[in-house]
């Protein structure tokens, strides 16, 4: 069986539909096999999500993994801001394209292996990553990061104890201000603010 961040084009289609409240919004995303998480929102998505809803999120965002698109979706329609939304995923980002249009947002999702085609920078880079990519690729996009956020910029990341969060974090420190904002059954809720150089 692949991976969620494989394009597998032999893999059946079968769309479903689900009703997802997040912090009193409401939301309709479209899920599909192929996807991380295609049965419900995760719980480390929802988590971030809540504990984004009291950070002060810049207008021009960046959802880098973005699966079929809670996280973008979320931060346009709560914090008005521009986002665009990235995957490696093909069948993830037609996903998030038809879930912009449910959810009559300001977004753009598009194919991107990391940063490849990304040619902004953000006040703000929001992932919860692909974890069973392996650690080189959670560190392309968590450190690559950096050099595609504002001076003023925060990098917002999820991830479980279990899976590394200590040591990235130590990791982080070399080329941000890191701070741990919350945590909850194993998942860090970690924000990094760009360094700025003199």
């Amino acid at each position: 069986m692949g991976q969620y961040f494989d394009n597998d084009n032999n893999l059946k289609s079968e769309i479903v539909k689900h009703k997802i409240n997040i912090c009193g919004f409401s939301f309709i995303f479209n899920t599909d096999n192929g996807v991380f998480s295609k049965n419900k929102l995760d719980y480390g998505t929802r988590f971030l999500l809540e504990t984004l809803y009291k950070e002060n999120i810049g207008k021009k965002v960046l959802d880098v993994g973005c699966g079929y698109g809670p996280i973008g979706i979320f931060i346009s329609k709560v914090f008005n801001s521009y986002v665009d939304m990235i995957d490696v995923n093909k069948r993830a980002v037609h996903l998030t394209d038809i879930n912009i249009k449910n959810n009559d947002v300001t977004c753009c999702a598009f194919y991107s292996n990391c940063y490849e085609n990304v040619k902004d920078k953000y006040n703000t880079i929001i992932t919860n990553p692909p974890i069973r990519a392996g650690k080189k690729i959670i560190y392309e996009i968590v450190m690559g990061a950096n050099n595609y956020l504002e001076d003023d910029g925060s990098l917002y990341i999820v991830i479980r104890k279990d899976q590394g969060a200590k040591s990235m974090i130590s990791d982080l420190e070399k080329i941000y201000n890191v701070s741990v904002l919350a945590k909850s059954k194993g998942f860090f809720i970690i924000k990094c603010e760009k360094l700025l150089t003199s």
